[in-house]
């Protein structure tokens, strides 16, 4: 990578054997970015440039298979024609996308813009999504459902009644849900009808081998079966390794970006056998996967304007207040979702970072229809942001106006204006086709309005394509990730390069907290499950009821619990009482200064 400071070698490490040897990759961490926590916003943007460059690194040797190896690209292959024989005899057949939180948001995304394609077609629609926790998990964080497979079976059951042909595409990038798990066991139990696909980012043997609440198998076992049976291509399994993510385990980074790269290959691939005769290649997929090698590096080239928005990001919330994505479009959408991942991931309040759509529920045109009745937090159309969110708007606010010149930017223009009386703390990020200058007129109102515009221009004509879409949308989440990541490393909201504030709210996330107090303490696992436990019951000592309960009784607890991780490290670290870490940390909430300032 040009300019930068890191080595091939730096790149690579996490590949070695002997490089936390007893985690999956999905739970590495990144050596590229173990001083995050303390490196300026510039820095901060170049470790994530440099992480997400792992996702296109060549396979060298046989010790992980990659994003373009021969293998991962040849299943892709046989997947997409899969799809392309239910797109030409679509009757009693769906192509079913499905996933836990991250994934699952983009199974959603994925499945409402290629059933638009399709309908614009006159095709009949093919493609459905299912997301733990329903509709609801599209904007908040609802972790338990991701805990039981029978959920998961009975949930795809429900969506596949009276289809005699279906193509199931599970997403679990640890390859550990037990949602999923339980919905691929479904399909195997059931191959007259469903065909598995399983889509995550570690090596089979790496799978979860735990005991699934109520059930025989494990996630392990599962993809074991799938192995022998996609020797005779009767299941699929897409799992290239892109290396640990920036942050530690959180997935909603890289494992999203390759999850969206991933799927729209295949589908376009079939679309485009299908509707333009353009049959399913091996070139044609690699081809493909190169495009989005080159939108990543496109994105990074603005670095310094990426930069700028993450600064403002983090001085807002930094100082209490609040950061916005005023969308149109599937870029909306986007910013839907990474908003809706920073409660989960840094234990952020909804409003630190909320996500506002252009035509709200109509835009999002979901199952369940409008979900406002469900809260505050479920009002997302930009109606709802100029009631509840304007009035109260100041300059350390920070508001990101997100959108394309195929959208209609003389709303753009009005909203910015409405907002700018408000705040100078305005931004943009938009894209256009280069040579496109239909929209020249307005873009100069909004970039005066503006504090700050990224604008990426596209060499395609004036003509902007599915494909081209994709691509945009792929620049915009690698930019809102930064954006919102930078934003709360600079709040303290990491430490070293691990998510310290993370909800312990299923059991994926209760064993993860575990291990991460282990390898920040380096106490016995028995002592740093102690620990967790105490901050979850807010007691000193723990009781024969707590010791004695289960996973799911100590997630359910945690779930109202705040701070439960960085309490049980600073108890860990200093031995001082619960009472004394948590007064500690209202003092000072960055961890890693109030570790330290006890310690002296």
């Amino acid at each position: 990578m040009a300019g930068s400071d890191w080595t091939l070698s730096a790149m690579r490490e996490w590949e070695s054997p002997d490089y936390e040897p007893s985690l999956p990759v999905s739970e590495k961490s990144n050596p590229l970015t173990r001083g995050i926590d303390r490196a300026s916003a510039s820095s901060i943007v170049r470790m994530l440039q440099a992480c997400d460059a792992q996702m296109f690194q060549e396979e060298t040797g046989a010790a992980y298979q990659r994003l373009l190896s021969e293998q991962v690209v040849t299943t892709l292959m046989e997947v997409a024609k899969k799809v392309e024989l239910i797109l030409k005899d679509p009757e009693d057949s769906l192509v079913i996308l499905s996933g836990c939180g991250t994934s699952g948001r983009l199974a959603f995304l994925i499945t409402s813009r290629f059933n638009r394609a399709l309908r614009q077609l006159n095709h009949s629609p093919v493609y459905s999504y299912v997301i733990a926790g329903g509709d609801r998990a599209l904007l908040s964080s609802q972790e338990a459902p991701e805990d039981d497979p029978k959920l998961g079976m009975l949930s795809l059951k429900k969506v596949c009644e009276g289809k005699k042909r279906v193509l199931f595409i599970g997403i679990s990038c640890g390859l550990s849900a037990p949602f999923v798990a339980g919905q691929l066991e479904f399909c195997l139990q059931n191959p007259e009808v469903y065909t598995p696909v399983l889509v995550g980012f570690n090596p089979a043997h790496q799978a979860r081998d735990e005991p699934l609440p109520g059930c025989t198998f494990t996630f392990r076992s599962v993809v074991q079966r799938m192995e022998e049976l996609a020797k005779s291509q009767q299941a699929f399994l897409i799992n290239p390794a892109v290396g640990p993510e920036a942050i530690s385990g959180s997935s909603r980074m890289k494992g999203g970006s390759t999850t969206k790269i991933l799927l729209e290959v295949v589908l376009s691939a079939a679309h485009a056998a299908t509707f333009s005769h353009a049959p399913v290649t091996y070139n044609s997929i690699l081809q493909h996967l190169r495009a989005y090698e080159r939108t990543l590096d496109i994105t990074y080239s603005q670095s310094e304007i990426i930069t700028d928005l993450v600064e403002a990001a983090g001085e807002s919330l930094r100082c209490g207040r609040r950061v916005c994505y005023l969308g149109w479009g599937s870029l909306a959408l986007l910013s839907l979702i990474d908003a809706s991942e920073c409660n989960p991931t840094f234990g952020a309040d909804y409003e630190d970072v909320r996500g506002f759509v252009s035509g709200g529920y109509r835009e999002l045109s979901n199952k369940e229809g409008p979900l406002t009745s469900l809260g505050a937090e479920f009002c997302i159309a930009h109606e709802d942001f100029l009631h509840l969110v304007l009035p109260c708007l100041t300059d350390k606010d920070t508001v990101l106006l997100v959108y394309t010149h195929s959208d209609d930017v003389s709303k753009v223009v009005d909203l910015a204006r409405r907002v700018r009386e408000k705040t100078s703390n305005l931004h943009a990020v938009y894209h256009q086709a280069d040579g496109d200058t239909s929209a020249a007129q307005q873009q100069d109102h909004i970039n005066r309005l503006c504090l700050s515009t990224l604008k990426t221009a596209w060499l395609q004509g004036a003509s902007v394509s599915a494909s081209s879409l994709h691509m945009w949308e792929l620049s915009t989440k690698l930019v809102l990730n930064a954006v919102s990541t930078g934003a709360h490393v600079l709040k303290g909201k990491i430490y070293q390069n691990y998510m310290i504030d993370v909800q312990v709210t299923n059991s994926k996330l209760y064993r993860r907290a575990t291990r991460l107090l282990q390898k920040l303490s380096s106490q016995p696992e028995s002592q740093c499950e102690e620990a967790l436990l105490k901050a979850i019951y807010q007691v000193d000592e723990l009781t024969l009821d707590i010791t004695s309960s289960d996973v799911i009784t100590h997630t359910c607890t945690a779930a109202t619990r705040t701070k439960v991780v960085p309490l049980a490290l600073v108890c860990l670290l200093t031995g001082c009482s619960l009472d004394e870490a948590e007064s500690r940390l209202e003092r000072q909430p960055i961890v890693r200064e109030a570790v330290e300032a006890l310690l002296s």
